[in-house]
Formats: C-alpha cells, sequence, structure tokens
C-alpha cells in the first residue's frame, strides 16, 4: 500500500492557478472590451463627420472659395491700386513740403508763402488737395498736420483745428506736436480752457526732453491765465524735478514764483 508524509503534504493548487487564470483573463476581456468601445465611438464619430461633409460639402467649398477670393483680391487692391497711389501721393507731397520749408525758413512773405502750401501752385498739388486726393494714403495723412500748421500761421485757426484732428500718427514726436498745435489753435480763439486740455494731453503723451517739457510750460501759463495757480505750480514744477536741464526749465523757477 503506498504511504506519504502527511507533514510535508500541501493541497494541490491546480484549482487556483486555474481560478487565477480565469480572472486575468477576465481582466483582459474587461480592458479589450473598453478599447474596442474607444474605437468603436471615434468610428462613430468618423463616420458622422464624414457624413456631415458630404451633406455639405458644396457649402464648405463655397466658404473656401470665398475666403480665397478675398484674400487674391486684397492682394491685388494692394498692389495695383494702394501701392500706386501711395507712390503718386509721396511725389506731390515732396514738392508741397519744399514749399512748407521756405515759408518756415521765410522773413517776409511768409503768410502768402504758406497759402502756397495750402493751395498749391504751377501745376503742383497743396496740402488740402493732397489731403482730400490721397485720403487713405501715408502721404494724404501727413499733409492733414502740414495744412493744418500752415492755417495756424495764417490766423485760420478752426480750420487749423479741423486739419489737426484729421491728423493720426504713431509717430512719437509728431503725434505730440499735432495735439500741441491744437492748443496753440484754441488759445489764439482765446479759448483756454481749450487749449489746456490740449496742452496737457500733449504733455502726457510719449513723455521725452523735448515736447513734454514744451506743453508743460504751455499747459501753466494757461493755467495762470485763467487763474488756476495750483494747477500750474503742479505743471511748473513738474519741470523743475525732471526737466530742468530743459530750455523751458532755465526760467522755471520765476514760473514757480508766480504760481505760488
Amino acid at each position: 500500500m503506498a504511504t506519504y508524509n502527511k507533514r510535508g503534504y500541501k493541497a494541490p493548487k491546480e484549482k487556483e492557478e486555474k481560478d487565477s487564470t480565469y480572472i486575468e483573463d477576465v481582466k483582459v476581456d474587461e480592458k479589450d472590451s473598453t478599447t474596442a468601445g474607444v474605437f468603436n465611438s471615434l468610428d462613430e464619430t468618423a463616420s458622422k463627420t464624414e457624413d456631415w461633409v458630404a451633406k455639405n460639402q458644396k457649402y464648405i467649398f463655397g466658404v473656401v472659395a470665398a475666403i480665397a477670393l478675398v484674400t487674391v483680391s486684397y492682394l491685388l487692391y494692394q498692389k495695383f491700386i494702394v501701392q500706386p497711389k501711395e507712390d503718386e501721393a509721396a511725389t506731390e507731397i515732396f514738392e508741397a513740403q519744399q514749399n512748407f520749408q521756405k515759408a518756415v525758413d521765410a522773413t517776409t512773405n511768409a503768410d502768402s508763402l504758406f497759402n502756397v502750401c495750402l493751395k498749391g501752385a504751377k501745376g503742383s498739388l497743396g496740402f488740402v488737395e493732397i489731403a482730400d486726393k490721397f485720403s487713405g494714403t501715408s502721404a494724404g495723412n501727413l499733409a492733414n498736420y502740414y495744412a493744418g500748421i500752415c492755417y495756424l500761421n495764417t490766423g485760420k485757426y478752426a480750420e487749423a483745428i479741423t486739419s489737426l484732428e484729421n491728423f493720426k500718427s504713431e509717430d512719437m514726436i509728431l503725434s505730440v506736436l499735432a495735439v500741441g498745435a491744437v492748443g496753440d489753435a484754441y488759445a489764439q480763439k482765446k479759448q483756454f480752457n481749450e487749449a489746456l486740455e490740449s496742452y496737457v494731453k500733449a504733455s502726457e503723451m510719449n513723455k521725452n526732453d523735448m515736447t513734454t517739457p514744451r506743453f508743460l510750460q504751455k499747459a501753466g501759463q494757461t493755467a495762470l491765465a485763467l487763474g488756476k495757480k495750483a494747477d500750474a505750480l503742479k505743471y511748473f514744477t513738474e519741470i523743475k524735478e525732471k526737466y530742468e536741464s530743459s530750455p523751458e526749465g532755465s526760467a522755471i523757477d520765476a514760473l514757480i514764483g508766480l504760481a505760488q
């Protein structure tokens, strides 16, 4: 009769191993099932997208064609309309600028020279016509600034304000000078509140050692004329503290004394 050692006997593991294999199979099956579900969902989404594209392809092609047409039209417009106009405007304004410099440098008959700049002469256009004819170009925009300064120098202050306010620029100096010139026009019209507003605006734009103290001084002097001594003192003090080395700073102590 066969015998065995009870002490060293262990129960067989066949069932456990079988059960373990079964559990792993179940887990694998669940994972496969989840993955299959994801792919099925993606397939359904792709199918719906394809169906939508198929049903709306005429609309899609129409939109794409419209965008392409607009882009091509814009490029052609820039090349054959805008750029030639810019070039012509630049040519026209060059002679007007030469006349403007003559007017600025003139010691006599400056008014007549500024009028030539405005109206043109001998077949050349003046700033007024350039601004109108070439509206939308860089030169046309710049012509507004020049026209405003010419009007200011010939005593046509309302026209000066209109032209200067039509001028738009991101240039750090020219944009400030235009606003300051509006203040000068208002001051000539005895509209000191409006002048003060323009001078303050100019003094706060693109702060630098050239234009900032200039318009702070004008703001202070205009504030004094309006009896606003506290405001005048504030503007003069800023020149003293920040721009004392500027031309305006050389006489700032006297102005501070008036404002105190």
